[in-house]
């Protein structure tokens, strides 16, 4: 009698590389970085069927931290690497992780097209509403009367809402999470990354150093309101966009929307046509045929 096949089993620790985070003390990243060991442990692929793609910032440094397949781009230009990583070998599990500069700054212009082309992808967005790497300039989703370095006498501008911004441009999945709540945060990574398609998970993670306030974990956790608690329905996009307007106001966690009818994604079309094309080509050991005289 044949033995069952047994599937390898991974645990947090088996995706943490040996460099030590150099991250401020008590950043939220520190967080985030955990609750992604416990995603990438839950879904259960090994870490060399994984690629981590990051651009510039505190955050981006998170694939250095990780056993899988790392690279850390320049800044802004993560979700194009990325897109072309998953074109090229559409067998790794891709993921994607920056901050509210990088992602919606100069790199924001990449987010619709990543969207639209609904590459299967996981953007982890850490949003601490500042510029914290580069010493706390304005970032943008900073809230509208910030003080900073580069708004000393308080913002004019409006917030970038990450939350509205990727429903409006059609996403299939959108949450939010916070590392004050690791468990719920590490539920939300895992379900972003076996959605089958273009995911964001934006992540109030907070800046100790450039930030508002000191205890902003503590502050989150106290103010934090799970959209399961409310009712919502992650299906209802319109519901998702109306809670989404909320952003900055009051800290909702979990999923805003997901598509219960996924489209096909960019990738899986394109093996489609290759698979297509390649029953109409010419067989190999017939090409030099093509070009001997009759």
């Amino acid at each position: 009698m044949k033995e069952p096949t047994v599937l390898p089993t991974y645990q947090a620790k088996d995706f943490k590389s040996e460099l030590k985070p150099i991250w401020c003390p008590g950043c939220g990243d520190f967080g985030v970085l955990q609750a992604i060991y416990r995603a990438l442990a839950a879904v259960g692929r090994a870490p060399h069927e994984i690629a981590f793609v990051s651009g510039i910032g505190c955050s981006s440094r998170i694939p250095g931290y990780t056993t899988a397949y790392g690279f850390n781009s320049v800044h802004g230009r993560a979700l194009p690497i990325a897109q072309g990583i998953k074109l090229a070998n559409p067998d790794l599990l891709v993921l994607v992780a920056g901050g509210d500069g990088d992602g919606f700054s100069i790199g924001g212009g990449h987010v619709p097209h990543a969207i639209r082309r609904n590459i299967d992808l996981t953007y982890i967005v850490m949003d601490n509403q500042i510029y914290g790497l580069t010493k706390g300039q304005l970032s943008p989703t900073s809230p509208k009367g910030l003080h900073t370095v580069t708004s000393d006498l308080g913002s004019l501008e409006e917030p970038v809402n990450p939350l509205l911004y990727t429903l409006a441009y059609g996403a299939g999945f959108v949450a939010q999470g916070t590392p004050a709540d690791m468990a719920g945060l590490a539920d939300i990574i895992e379900e972003a990354i076996r959605y089958p398609g273009f995911s964001l998970v934006n992540v109030q993670s907070p800046c100790v150093t450039f930030g508002e306030d000191d205890n902003q974990v503590k502050a989150h956790r106290a103010a934090m309101k799970p959209l399961s608690s409310i009712g919502h329905d992650p299906t209802n996009r319109i519901a998702a966009m109306d809670l989404a307007q909320q952003y900055g106001k009051a800290l909702h966690t979990g999923v805003f929307f997901k598509n219960p009818s996924p489209p096909p994604t960019y990738d899986a079309l394109v093996r489609e046509r290759q698979r297509s094309l390649a029953e109409k080509a010419v067989p190999r050991e017939r090409l030099l045929d093509m070009f001997v005289q009759k």
